[in-house]
C-alpha cells in the first residue's frame, strides 16, 4: 500500500478495474446496520494496495441480527474468514430514543450482549470479528452535563466503547476497528456528510472511506501474519535537530521546552513505546560511529539509550547497505521493516533499491512528524505478549553473535562454542499464549502456515492422537525464549502426518532444525509410528522453506496433490547438531 498519501475512494474504484486474479484470496463478510455499498468496494479496493484479493460478502442493509442469528443466513452459507460488523452510533441513537430512561441506562450493556453471543457462537468460533467501535455524536440533550447522567446517548456510547476494550480482552477471535480514534484525528465534519446521510442511508462520508477501509485492512493484514516488525531509524534532523558531526553535542536541538527540540523529544518518546510494544528499533546513519553514539551516551535530553537499539549501524556505507546488513542480523523480510529519513533523497534511494520496504513521506517540519506517522498506523498488531518486551535485547545478543561467528573460519567450531541448550515440552497453560502468538506471526519459516487461536492450542494439547511439541533455545549469550513449535497428528497406525512446523527466523543455521528433526523422530518411534508426511504449502512469503524436507532428508511423494513428503522412521539416522536437550 502506499505509505506517502491516502488513496482516495476514486482510486480504490480504478484499482478494482485491473486485474487482481494473483493475489492471495482473503473471504471477508460485511454486515452493517446502514447502506454499505460504498465501504465494501473501498475494503476490496485497499484489501489490492495491501496484496490481497478480497472475496466479500456484503449482507442487506440493516440485517446485522437476522445474519448472526438465523443459522439459514446468508452470513452463514458463505462462511467466511472475517466477518466485519458496523453497527453505527446513529442507529444506536435511534434506538436509544424509543426507550424508557431506565431501558437507557441498560443499552450499551445490551449491545455488549449482542457482540459476546457472537464471539461465543460455535460457528463463529474459528472466524475473526472485526467490529467498528462508536464514533460519538454530541447530541446536546444535556451538553456537558451528559457525563453525569448514565441513560445520556454520551455516556452510553463512551461506556459502550470502554467496555468493547475489555470485551476484545476476554475473546481472542475480536478486534476492535477504532473509528472513533478516527474521528478524533479528522473530525466528526469529515468523517460524515448529512447531505449524504439523509439522501443514501451512508454514515461514512465519501473522504473517510479509504480511512476506514485502510484501517479493516491493517486489521486483517495482521490477522494474516504481515505486520511491521521493525523501525530503523535515520539520526541527523530526524531523531534529533541538526548535524552531530558538525553541531556537536551541546548544538543538537533536543529538550522539553519550547522550540523544534521539544518535537523530537517527543517524537522519540513515541520511539521509546514502540520498543517497549516489542518493535523493533535499529539505527542506520551516515556518520562515525562514536560520534553517532555520543548523543545517546552523555546528551541529557535524549529519551532512547544505546539499550533501546537492537542493532546501531553508523558508518559511511549507503543507507540500503546499511540497511540490508540489519535485515541480514534481524533475519526478517524488508517488508516487515519501516524506514525513517528526513533526507527526500535517501528516502528515494532506499525505495528504489530495497523492495519491499516501508518509507514514509516525512514532513519537511520535524513538529509534523508524529501527526503524520500517528495517521499511518504503521504498527498494527493482532497479539501481543509479555515476551515482546523483551526482543530488543534478544536482537541486541544475536548481532553479537553474528560478530562472534566471524571470528570462526569453521562453522561447527562455532556452533560449539555456543553452548546451546533446547528446552523441550508439550503444549501447556504456560507457553499456550506464546505458541498462538508464533502461530500468528510466523511466515518465513512455517510449511503450512496454518493460524490458530489459544483455544486451539489448548484443544490440539488435549488431543491423544497429537504430540505437540515446543522447543526453547539458550546460549552463552542468553535466552530466546520459544522458537519452534510441531504439531504431529495421527493419520493412521503408522503415520504421523506434519500438520505444523514452524521456527523463529533468527535462529536458523544453528542446527535447531536437525534438532527438531531429531526430537519428532524419536517422539513417533516411542508412539509406534513407522513413517513421518510432510507437507509444504507455499505462500508469497515461506519460499524459504520449498526445500525443507527434501534437504532434511524425505522423500518426496509423486502424484500428490500438493508438495508431501515422506520419511521412514526405522530407517532414520539421527542428524548432526550441537544442542543439548532439556525436556520438561
Amino acid at each position: 500500500m502506499s505509505r506517502y498519501r491516502m488513496l482516495q475512494y476514486k482510486d480504490l474504484k480504478k484499482i478494482l478495474k485491473q486485474d487482481n486474479s494473483g493475489l492471495p484470496s482473503v473471504k471477508v463478510a460485511l454486515v452493517g446496520d446502514t447502506a454499505t455499498q460504498f465501504l465494501a468496494t473501498a475494503i476490496q479496493g485497499m484489501g489490492v494496495e495491501h496484496g490481497y484479493h478480497i472475496d466479500l460478502f456484503e449482507a442487506e442493509y440493516n440485517q446485522v441480527e437476522r445474519q448472526f442469528l438465523d443459522p439459514t443466513s446468508d452470513l452463514y452459507k458463505f462462511d467466511a474468514d472475517i466477518i466485519v460488523v458496523f453497527q453505527s452510533t446513529h442507529k444506536l441513537g435511534e434506538h436509544h430514543s424509543t426507550l424508557s430512561v431506565e431501558q437507557q441506562s441498560a443499552l450499551a450493556d445490551e449491545r455488549l450482549s449482542f457482540v459476546a453471543s457472537i464471539c461465543e457462537n460455535p460457528a463463529f468460533a474459528n472466524k475473526k470479528i472485526i467490529y467498528f467501535n462508536y464514533a460519538e455524536i454530541e447530541d446536546t440533550v444535556f451538553g456537558s452535563y451528559a457525563n453525569k447522567v448514565s441513560s445520556s446517548l454520551s455516556y452510553q456510547v463512551r461506556k459502550l466503547n470502554y467496555e468493547l476494550m475489555n470485551l476484545s480482552q476476554q475473546y481472542p477471535n475480536l478486534f476492535i476497528c477504532d473509528i472513533a480514534g478516527l474521528q478524533n484525528k479528522f473530525g466528526r465534519d469529515f468523517m460524515f456528510a448529512p447531505n449524504v446521510y439523509v439522501s443514501t442511508e451512508m454514515i461514512l462520508s465519501v473522504d473517510a472511506l479509504p480511512y476506514v477501509a485502510s484501517r479493516v485492512m491493517d486489521i486483517v493484514c495482521a490477522i494474516k501474519g504481515q505486520f511491521k516488525k521493525c523501525l530503523v531509524l535515520d539520526l541527523d534532523n530526524t531523531v534529533w535537530g541538526g548535524v552531530i558531526g558538525d553541531d556537536g553535542l551541546e548544538g543538537i536541538q533536543l529538550g522539553h521546552g519550547l522550540g523544534i527540540g521539544k518535537a523530537f523529544t517527543e517524537f522519540q518518546m513515541w520511539v521509546k513505546k514502540l520498543k517497549q510494544r516489542g518493535i523493533i528499533i535499529c539505527v542506520a546513519s551516515k556518520n562515525n560511529e562514536e560520534t553517532a553514539k555520543e548523543p545517546f551516551e552523555k546528551h541529557p535530553d535524549m529519551v532512547l539509550k544505546l539499550d533501546d537499539i537492537a542493532v546501531f549501524q553508523a558508518n559511511w556505507e549507503t543507507k540500503v547497505d546499511n540497511i540490508r546488513t540489519i535485515q541480514s542480523i534481524l533475519n526478517i523480510g524488508f517488508d516487515s521493516i519501516v524506514f525513517l529519513d528526513d533526507n527526500p533523497f535517501e528516502r528515494n534511494i532506499v525505495r528504489e533499491n530495497i523492495k519491499g520496504i516501508t518509507v514514509p513521506e516525512l514532513p519537511e517540519d520535524p513538529g509534523e512528524y508524529l501527526e503524520y506517522l500517528y495517521s499511518l498506523n504503521l504498527f498494527e498488531t493482532a497479539s501481543y505478549s509479555n515476551a515482546d518486551k523483551d526482543r530488543t535485547k534478544q536482537y541486541q545478543v544475536e548481532a553479537k553473535r553474528v560478530s562472534l561467528s566471524k571470528t570462526f573460519t569453521n562453522e561447527a567450531d562455532f556452533l560449539k562454542s555456543l553452548n546451546m541448550v533446547s528446552t523441550v515440552s508439550g503444549f501447556t497453560k504456560f507457553n499456550t499464549p506464546r505458541v498462538a502468538q508464533l502461530s500468528q506471526r510466523s511466515n518465513q519459516f512455517n510449511l503450512r502456515t496454518i493460524r490458530y487461536t489459544e483455544a486451539d492450542i489448548t484443544a490440539v494439547a488435549e488431543d491423544p492422537n497429537v504430540i505437540d511439541l515446543s522447543f526453547t533455545l539458550e546460549d552463552k549469550f542468553g535466552d530466546n525464549g520459544l522458537i519452534a513449535v510441531i504439531i504431529m497428528k495421527r493419520q493412521d497406525a503408522e503415520t504421523l502426518f506434519v500438520d505444523t512446523w514452524f521456527m523463529s527466523c533468527r535462529v536458523l543455521k544453528r542446527g535447531m532444525e536437525n534438532f527438531t528433526l531429531n526430537t519428532m523422530v524419536e517422539r513417533a518411534k516411542a508412539a509406534g509410528y513407522k513413517k513421518i508426511i510432510g507437507e509444504y504449502l507455499p505462500t508469497p512469503k515461506n519460499k524459504m522453506v520449498e526445500n525443507h524436507y527434501t534437504s532434511l532428508g524425505f522423500t518426496k511423494i509423486e502424484n500428490s496433490e500438493t508438495a508431501r513428503f515422506e520419511l521412514d522412521v526405522e530407517a532414520y539416522q539421527p542428524r548432526e547438531c550441537y544442542i543439548d536437550t532439556k525436556t520438561v
